[in-house]
């Protein structure tokens, strides 16, 4: 027997339906995205396909900043997220990351981020 829904609007699920969702350029080149949530707060959560050699230039994660490889590889000069795992970063942390192969990664952000040579990407403020 199927449970009724016991939450009011306010608190009730919500279902994305990411798969049917087209990609959105970044503004950085080979790197396209689909905005799975998105808060006033800054929060968000974000599915991005790199393209081979693409690069994330020089920016701080003013928050924490959590990765999960789900394609490809990631890297920065701190080491390598390969497919299936897992880096978080505290804030405060600097780096340029990039993808020689190409990637597809799920990327939650507790804040925007801020870019160095004055890019504004969609998770950074202004």
């Amino acid at each position: 027997m199927a449970q009724k829904n016991i939450n009011p609007p306010e608190l009730a699920s919500h279902f994305i339906a990411a798969s049917a969702m087209e990609w959105e350029e970044t503004g950085i080149d080979k790197i396209q995205m689909k905005i799975l949530y998105k808060d006033a707060d800054g929060r968000s959560t974000i599915l991005f396909k790199m393209g081979p050699g693409a690069i994330v230039p020089l920016h701080e994660h003013t928050k924490l900043e959590q990765t999960y490889v789900l394609e490809g590889s990631l890297e920065d000069d701190e080491g390598t997220c390969s497919a299936g795992d897992f880096v978080w970063r505290p804030g405060g942390n600097m780096h340029i990351a990039h993808s020689p192969k190409g990637a597809v990664i799920l990327s939650v952000f507790m804040a925007p981020n801020k870019f160095m040579d004055g890019i504004k990407f969609f998770t950074e403020e202004g």
